[in-house]
């Protein structure tokens, strides 16, 4: 099929747009973690942000490429303005990127498929993947903070200083770090059992 006669291509547009979007909403969601000092998890949102520009850059190229000079794309597309407190944000975020995963990209993969894109249908699942990760990960930050468990542990658990690398084993997280002296904002959270869980039937 001609590229500029197909839904991939309007399918590509539309990702672009809501991975960059995506991509501002998290770095909003950064800066309010900062204020609340919560400073990994400002890295760990400034992370998914750069995952999501790079997701942008990759359909941005696919555009580009196939479509020729001076490529125009029109779309009608609903996007979501969400605030960026992150009560609010962690939860429509994690619900956002479930769709992403679960219907729209593997949606969009399978015509891109059947127009005879195998490339583009490939990116789009790979995408999703990526995009269950980020699931799995507001998943378990929103129930922690929710439940002020951010820093509590069922059991003595691995404690870490995202800043000085100092570690203990502690059923709670210490309200400054014993080397650096840095908030327990800094410290790290394991997301490794959220990711596998999510991930393990792939």
């Amino acid at each position: 099929m001609n590229f500029n006669e197909s839904l991939t291509k309007q399918n590509l547009a539309k990702s672009f747009a809501a991975e960059c979007q995506a991509g501002a909403r998290y770095q909003f969601m950064a800066t309010q973690a900062q204020l609340s000092k919560l400073f990994f998890i400002k890295d760990t949102m400034k992370m998914i942000a750069k995952n999501e520009m790079a997701h942008a850059k990759l359909f941005y190229d696919y555009i580009v490429e196939k479509c020729g000079e001076k490529c125009k794309v029109e779309f009608d597309a609903d996007y979501p303005y969400v605030s960026p407190m992150l009560d609010v944000s962690l939860k429509t975020e994690e619900k956002i990127e479930r769709e992403e995963f679960e219907t729209i990209y593997p949606e969009f993969a399978k015509i891109a498929k059947d127009e005879g894109f195998a490339d583009i249908a490939k990116s789009f699942e790979l995408v999703a993947k990526v995009e269950k990760t980020h699931s799995a990960i507001l998943n378990c930050i929103s129930k922690n903070y929710d439940n002020k468990s951010l820093y509590k542990y069922k059991g003595k658990s691995l404690v870490k200083c995202s800043n000085c690398g100092h570690i203990d084993y502690l059923t709670e997280g210490w309200q400054k770090c014993p080397l650096c002296n840095l908030e327990q904002g800094y410290i790290e959270l394991n997301f490794t059992e959220a990711i596998e869980g999510a991930t393990k039937n792939e």
